[in-house]
């Protein structure tokens, strides 16, 4: 069955609604699926909860559902990126459920493969394991976790066939993989696009019987997320690495 859609506002069409739940992969810049991103925020669904590692940083990303106030609730291990994040935080216009980073994984591939709920040590005698329920095995304490299952998952992929059989490149496999599984409709944005049987069995991340839809997006805006200078270098280069240093001291 070919599951390519022809850009990635009619691939969300039919499925986008206010209040709903999304998975989206990523890592900071890194494997976050753009296109997909852009055509939610122009749907103008509000009231999201998003399940991802962080929230992108100000102007890319799942930054720009937070400039447009679409997310109401964000499930994250690490925020520090984003300064829009911090301040509707702090003023309280959006609820933040922090997970470890292992736990948020482990969750999502939990909702994928259908375990509602499972324990582990991370987060005992801290503020991740209040109001949860606790369990000691063999002479340890271990905190109850839910899994999560989303409405949609978003992810990016470096290849798929038009099966939906995805391959992820180098560290954008990051979230991908669990996210990928953990929806009950998944859409996938892939920089490649191949027939069935081009793609080496071997090398498949995820199996496309998770994924519904896809849309192809082959030349994605690759943004750095943070810009290390070295001190020898000099010119241009290093007059913008002083500003940007200046510009994080205020």
């Amino acid at each position: 069955m070919n599951k390519l859609y022809p850009d990635a506002q009619s691939a969300l069409a039919d499925l986008v609604r206010d209040g709903m739940t999304l998975a989206v992969g990523g890592f900071g810049l890194c494997g976050i699926p753009e296109a997909l991103i852009l055509a939610l925020r122009d749907s103008g669904a509000r009231g999201l909860t998003v399940a991802s590692n962080n929230a992108g940083v100000d102007g890319w990303g799942l930054g720009l559902l937070l400039e447009t106030r679409q997310i109401s609730k964000m499930i994250s291990s690490y925020v520090g990126e984003n300064a829009e994040f911090e301040r509707q935080f702090l003023c309280g216009d959006l609820d933040v459920e922090f997970c470890p980073q292992g736990t948020l994984a482990e969750r999502m591939r939990a909702g994928g493969a259908g375990i509602p709920a499972f324990y582990t040590a991370t987060g005992v005698g801290t503020l991740v394991g209040k109001g949860k329920e606790h369990q000691e095995f063999d002479g340890k304490t271990y905190i109850l976790e839910r899994g999560i299952r989303a409405d949609v998952s978003l992810v990016k992929a470096w290849k798929a066939d038009t099966s939906g059989n995805l391959v992820y490149r180098k560290t954008a496999r990051n979230f991908n993989p669990m996210a990928a599984t953990c929806g009950r409709v998944t859409i996938a944005e892939a920089e490649i696009i191949v027939e069935p049987g081009e793609l080496d069995p071997d090398n498949i991340h995820t199996p496309g019987i998770y994924v519904q839809r896809l849309v192809h997006n082959p030349s994605p805006e690759k943004r750095i997320e943070q810009r290390t200078i070295s001190e020898t270098q000099t010119g241009p280069e290093k007059q913008a690495g002083s500003d940007k240093q200046a510009a994080r001291r205020v």
